[in-house]
């Protein structure tokens, strides 16, 4: 076991061939912001963090290790992360909460080594996708549609700075106190970048005519009136777990002209992260790319967005328990189970990877990789 050690000793890029570090990602949490369950701890969070574990390996066949640690303040988790660096290939940060998770995500993006808070992209790049189908279907233009992200944490700031890199231009952030507008006084900085002029306060006031709604928020807020309020077609990604901000067949009884997604495998449209953590790692990795860049997420994004247009195989069919599915309305984004995801999206981010410069892999026959992955 010296040869390889004395090797990697005189060439630090030989632990890639030598060693698991080319297949090994770490998912480090402290706990602080557990989905549905908040603030729990490192240890309660483990569970968690080991089944992610196992969906990075059954998913893109990628190593993970979990790592719940005692350690809460930026400074503590940042140089935490400097430390492991050397072990891991990429490092998956979740679980960790706003607005100090934007702050460490910063600080670890020149470590050499893909870092990425999945709590923030992964519901960015996911909603992003059904998004840009949604948008297709109904005709209408990022430039000119109205969105409403109800919840100011990391997945709604994230998902928000996604659209608007699209070119969504009107955004309302609304929290717990209310619209996001020029009024408050009580805004972070993070909040401040979607400030709004406008004179709503609420989100009832908020939802008049909006065209899509994000909600990261909290079960059943949208009633009625708000519904029936919204714009033409609009789209309505529900997002809170297991209880949505507003029940499909709640909409489906007010109107007909919806697209509706919910984090729900027993719903259409399932906005899951399962369908981008395992994948963009996977395809990080394999370029040995030394971040994830905003290109690798869109691009992983327009993949997802144009695999939901083919034609759906009966395993997938099967394994939901569903005789018809096709793009449309009730089909906006690809089942978690379709087995071409690893593939298409890998690929897309890895191709993305090289294309922005971002890749240390001298030679990358996109083609070639595509079918290794198929």
């Amino acid at each position: 076991v010296a040869e390889p050690c004395i090797e990697i000793a005189s060439n630090n890029e030989l632990a890639y061939t030598y060693t698991n570090k080319a297949n090994l990602v770490a998912i480090v949490s402290d706990g602080s912001a557990v989905l549905g369950l908040g603030n729990i701890g490192a240890q309660a969070s483990k569970p968690v963090m080991e089944g992610k574990a196992c969906l990075f390996k059954k998913f893109a066949d990628v190593n993970a290790y979990d790592l719940e640690i005692e350690a809460h303040s930026i400074e503590e988790i940042v140089a935490f992360c400097k430390a492991i660096a050397p072990t891991f290939g990429g490092i998956n940060l979740e679980d960790i909460s706003a607005p100090k998770c934007f702050e460490i995500e910063a600080a670890l993006q020149n470590l050499g080594i893909p870092v990425m808070h999945d709590d923030q992209h992964g519901t960015a790049i996911i909603s992003t996708a059904g998004l840009m189908n949604a948008m297709e279907i109904s005709g209408k233009k990022f430039e000119d549609i109205k969105v409403v992200v109800s919840g100011a944490g990391a997945a709604g700031i994230a998902s928000a700075r996604m659209y608007r890199n699209l070119g969504v231009k009107n955004i309302i952030l609304v929290d717990s106190k209310g619209v996001v507008n020029k009024k408050r006084t009580d805004l972070n900085q993070y909040k401040l970048e979607f400030v709004s002029d406008t004179q709503a306060d609420t989100l009832k006031e908020a939802m008049k005519d909006a065209d899509v709604f994000l909600g990261l928020s909290a079960p059943k807020i949208l009633d009625d009136e708000m519904i029936l309020s919204m714009a033409k077609d609009p789209v309505i990604f529900a997002l809170a777990n297991p209880i949505p901000e507003v029940m499909p067949e709640d909409v489906a009884r007010l109107r007909k002209d919806a697209i509706v997604g919910t984090g729900r495998s027993d719903y259409p449209n399932q906005i899951n992260n399962v369908l981008g953590f395992p994948f963009i790692f996977r395809g990080a990795l394999d370029v040995r790319a030394t971040k994830i860049t905003e290109n690798m997420k869109v691009a992983a994004a327009r993949a997802l967005a144009d695999l939901a247009k083919l034609p759906v195989s009966d395993a997938v069919k099967n394994a939901y328990n569903i005789s018809h599915l096709e793009f449309g309305k009730d089909y906006v984004i690809p089942k978690p189970f379709d087995e071409r995801v690893k593939a298409v999206v890998s690929t897309a981010v890895a191709a993305a990877a090289v294309k922005d410069g971002v890749a240390l892999l001298k030679e990358f026959d996109e083609k070639a990789y595509f079918e290794s992955l198929k």
